[in-house]
């Protein structure tokens, strides 16, 4: 994948992860936005109120910092890193492997493009 602006206007929901349950009617959803492999936008829903990322992608590899405002009002931050896969239809999946800032544990979690 060597499209300098691939994901710029994207848009992802969450369909799966390990740190919770997903919403199905009122999941996760993301805004990528790029320019030559700088990856950034914004992201609400199902039990975040806002949050931000900024990071890098590099072929068919994303990494990310990431934070965000919780509706029962905590905030939480931390690293990502994805793969990007290419479905027959041209929309994209991510797959994404994340951490919470002081925590260890590895979570894992599947967005699905919004046609």
């Amino acid at each position: 994948m060597n499209d300098n602006n691939l994901l710029d206007g994207r848009r992802f929901v969450m369909v799966s992860s390990t740190a919770s349950a997903v919403d199905p009617d009122g999941p996760t959803e993301f805004t990528y936005r790029e320019s030559d492999g700088l990856v950034w936008g914004d992201y609400t829903g199902d039990t975040v109120v806002t949050g931000r990322f900024v990071g890098i992608r590099d072929g068919d590899r994303i990494e990310l910092t990431y934070v965000h405002l919780l509706k029962n009002g905590e905030r939480a931050s931390g690293r990502s890193g994805s793969r990007i896969e290419p479905l027959a239809d041209g929309q994209l999946r991510l797959v994404e492997e994340f951490q919470f800032a002081g925590d260890e544990t590895v979570h894992v979690s599947v967005c699905a493009e919004v046609a």
